[in-house]
């Protein structure tokens, strides 16, 4: 996986004077972990942004601090509400040599046939796994195939999905991750809509008079 680095200097400014650093185009953050005590640190807004944007929640980064390296994964990124500007970032430092738990996208590829032959409809259940793994083996997502989902109600499951080696899934395996329904709602919502379609409107004449006064 390529590793991202990050440059970051000490922050002294804490609470409510961090604004005072955005306004200067620096975006606060801290890094955490179970054997370091909070480091709290400042990046360039515009490109600690656009860096970020494109790093998923299981990618390692390199944060670089003065010259000191911390290994870390992305926990919290917390938002302008309206403008969804970054406004603080929360990095937890991992280490090397002790297994993670870490939540991995799913992507999904392929087409599965159920959809062309049988008008069936692809309904994920899951988005994401809890793998448990070294630093190092960790991946950005994992990949699940549709190609195999020839019939309506066929589904893949947590024990299906491909695993890279040395990576443990922690859910249920027989989990559904994705399953081929029938369009059922679909037809059910369109005769609905055709019947009230061709309803009689029933006036009731005596109410009307009454209203209109």
């Amino acid at each position: 996986m390529e590793k991202v680095i990050l440059k970051a200097q000490p922050r002294q400014v804490i609470g409510k004077q961090v604004r005072a650093l955005r306004r200067q185009g620096l975006l606060p953050a801290v890094i955490y972990g179970s054997h370091l005590s909070p480091v709290a640190i400042s990046l360039n807004h515009h490109g600690a942004s656009l860096a970020l944007a494109r790093i998923s929640s299981s990618q390692l980064v390199d944060v670089d601090v003065n010259g000191a390296s911390h290994t870390v994964l992305v926990r919290e990124r917390q938002r302008n509400p309206v403008t969804g500007t970054l406004l603080h970032v929360d990095f937890q430092a991992v280490s090397l040599t002790e297994k993670l738990r870490v939540n991995v996208g799913l992507q999904f590829k392929g087409e599965a046939p159920a959809v062309t032959n049988y008008d069936g409809i692809v309904s994920v259940s899951l988005e994401e796994l809890e793998v448990e793994c070294l630093a190092d083996d960790l991946v950005n997502y994992l990949e699940v195939d549709l190609s195999a989902l020839d019939r309506i109600g066929e589904a893949i499951r947590v024990r299906d999905v491909p695993l890279p080696p040395r990576v443990q899934v922690l859910n249920d395996p027989d989990e559904i991750v994705v399953v081929i329904t029938a369009p059922t709602i679909a037809v059910e919502a369109a005769e609905e809509l055709e019947a009230a379609a061709f309803e009689p409107e029933i006036i009731e004449k005596g109410k009307k008079e009454e209203e209109e006064f």
